[in-house]
């Protein structure tokens, strides 16, 4: 458990890492263009326009990731504080700062949100625009001397030790064991800290002596894995076998390093694949003097070749490097693939994997999408599943009747357990981490899968479709629960009531309603939840655990900062009346990358929940709904407004 905590703590924050950098690739890209063409050894030498690169890798690039690092931890105003402190670690050293902009970006983000939590509800009003300006401008300016006196020049020494022992691996003759840690590190996201960070900074510093460094080819070579999914192409199965050619191209071509990471983990001895092929590619050009005079950013063969020093020796020894790369690592993975055990292997399991990794949908996810089926004809039935069938899916078909009602369509919409999806079930939306489990349920389906329950464009594309190509037969609407939603009471359950005689108006009660919440991570706050519902005697005490073990199977992140943690369907049992609760969490919480401002804790029993939730479904797919129930000062104000928005 103790390896497996701290192999989750490093993705999540290699993963924090590459979100400082992967919003401003646009800007190392436009740095390489620059560079390529304007230098004096440019394909179109300018010395005017030369003059633009020295500034762009000493100030804008370090700037940016300062404010993106800032702006992750306390949105605009973090960003602004971060990036104030960035740029004395950039003023107090001589060279490129990104490690340093990583350190005081993010510091100055949390500063600031701690200064907002201690000074919040305590501002006078008509003196929060004063009191906001100053202490971002007060805290940035210490920060920044802070950052000037101490950080920049801790960073140079440890730039100093990091060049000190690069120049022994050259040295020695050891450079190609740097791929032992460098090759494994990408798929943990450590590669743009370990690229940008640190590889970056020190191949500028070598470029001023020497025209050109090796270590801009160390992380962003694409042979070993053009290697690997080559070896797919020909030797893979099933949809691994399938998808490997479109992957190889928007690798190789498109420079997305990502895209071959669950090729990786549906096998993992293909890390040795990758490892070996990347020592072999570092072998070579430190055999053959190859080296890049700018970072290969993304790292494509055509970006390698826009940085590459114009002679023919330099891109011999850097094209060598990246086709022996990608030649060791061939044949290794075709062996590997080859000897080992044949299986119908599942890219979409691995992309899943790789996307719990990171912590938030994968911009390469919808590569491994399956083919969701045909689009089939007189459609009766539209069905909504989830892993219990009681919180989400119940949510989103509310959603979709209401539009179904409202464009006239004659269309059942309903909500199940994926366990639960009938055998001629005609059409089924789910999260997207679950398709590959429905389309497996109900192979002959047309699926369709959504990341946002709460406004996905899918539910108009889809209504679009079926009444394109929709039935003149007459179908039976299910009774659309909206009509009946119950208003909510605020008093507790009388002494004495038993589960079948349950009011619907108990559901949601006063004292369920937690406002002006603070949570440190989401686990926290669902246990929070869970608690909640126990105090309130809607569950028993295990149901809470069951609430973590959901979120861990798939996201209960609804969209509109919305989440609706509760239980798996094994839980069902630990349910002893259908009840809620309601976070207001106005700072937000994270959910895999996204932010919950507000959480519906759900406990769902024999469907008695479902017609409040459906209330709170119509209610929360209104982002307005959202802002006032965000900005809510009593229990009964936000109750009010589920309320409302339902009327």
């Amino acid at each position: 458990m103790a390896h497996f905590n701290i192999k989750v703590a490093v993705q999540k924050f290699g993963n924090f890492l590459s979100s400082m950098v992967m919003p401003n690739i646009s800007a190392f890209i436009a740095w390489g263009l620059i560079t390529a063409l304007f230098i004096p050894s440019g394909f179109l030498p300018n010395e005017s326009l030369a003059k633009m690169v020295t500034p762009m890798v000493t100030f804008l690039l370090p700037l940016l990731i300062g404010y993106t690092g800032g702006k992750l931890i306390h949105d605009h105003r973090g960003g602004v504080v971060g990036a104030i402190a960035t740029m004395g670690v950039i003023v107090g050293s001589d060279i490129p700062m990104f490690l340093g902009a990583m350190i005081m970006g993010p510091f100055g983000g949390y500063a600031i949100k701690k200064f907002d939590q201690l000074i919040e509800g305590k501002i006078k009003a008509g003196f929060e625009m004063l009191v906001n300006n100053f202490s971002a401008g007060i805290l940035g300016g210490l920060l920044s001397i802070l950052s000037f006196l101490a950080i920049g020049p801790a960073v140079d020494v440890f730039t100093g030790w990091l060049v000190a022992g690069v120049d022994w691996l050259v040295g020695t003759g050891l450079l190609p064991l740097t791929s032992i840690l460098i090759e494994p590190a990408k798929v943990l996201f450590l590669n743009n800290a370990i690229n940008h960070g640190v590889l970056s900074p020190i191949g500028v510093e070598q470029v001023k002596q020497t025209g050109a460094s090796i270590l801009f080819l160390l992380e962003s070579n694409p042979g070993p894995g053009i290697g690997v999914l080559l070896a797919y192409c020909f030797f893979g199965k099933g949809t691994a076998k399938k998808s490997a050619p479109g992957a190889a191209i928007i690798h190789f071509f498109g420079g997305i390093h990502e895209i071959y990471f669950p090729y990786i983990l549906m096998k993992p001895m293909l890390f040795l694949a990758v490892i070996l092929g990347g020592m072999s590619g570092v072998f070579t050009l430190v055999l053959l003097g190859g080296g890049l005079f700018a970072p290969a950013s993304p790292g494509s063969i055509l970006a390698i070749t826009a940085v590459t020093p114009h002679n023919a020796g330099a891109y011999i020894a850097n094209f060598a490097g990246v086709i022996v790369a990608a030649l060791v690592s061939f044949i290794v993975g075709a062996f590997i693939l080859k000897t080992g055990k044949q299986s119908e292997e599942n890219i979409e399991d691995a992309a899943k994997k790789m996307q719990e990794m990171k912590g938030k949908k994968s911009s390469v996810a919808d590569v491994f999408a399956s083919d969701p089926g045909t689009m089939p004809t007189n459609v009766s039935k539209i069905i909504f599943a989830c892993d219990a069938g009681m919180g989400s899916s119940a949510m989103g078909a509310s959603l979709l009747r209401k539009k179904v009602k409202e464009a006239g369509l004659n269309i059942a919409v309903t909500n199940t357990a994926i366990s639960n999806i009938p055998a001629d079930a005609q059409i089924v939306i789910t999260q997207e981490e679950l398709t590959p489990r429905a389309q497996n349920k109900v192979p002959n389906a047309y699926h369709v899968s959504v990341d946002n329950f709460l406004s996905s464009p899918e539910y108009d594309a889809l209504l679009a479709r079926l009444q394109d190509g929709g039935t003149d037969e007459l179908h039976e609407i299910v009774e659309d629960a909206e009509e009946k939603v119950p208003g909510v009471r605020e008093h507790s359950i009388e002494p004495g009531i038993n589960e079948d005689e349950q009011d619907d108006n108990e559901l949601l009660r006063e004292e369920n309603v937690f406002l002006n919440q603070q949570f440190a991570n989401k686990e926290e706050a669902i246990r929070f939840a869970g608690r909640a519902l126990f105090n309130a005697g809607y569950v028993k005490e295990s149901y809470i655990e069951a609430m973590i073990a959901r979120d861990e199977l798939t996201s209960t992140y609804m969209g509109n900062d919305v989440a609706i943690p509760h239980g798996t369907e094994e839980a069902k049992k630990d349910v002893l009346k259908s009840g809620f609760t309601v976070l207001q969490i106005p700072d937000g919480v994270d959910f895999d990358g996204q932010k919950a401002r507000l959480i519906f804790g759900i406990a769902g029993k024999d469907g008695t929940h479902l017609e409040i939730l459906s209330g709170i479904a119509v209610t929360c797919s209104e982002m307005e709904n959202i802002e006032k129930m965000v900005k809510a000062t009593s229990a009964r104000e936000l109750m009010d407004i589920i309320n409302v928005g339902n009327n």
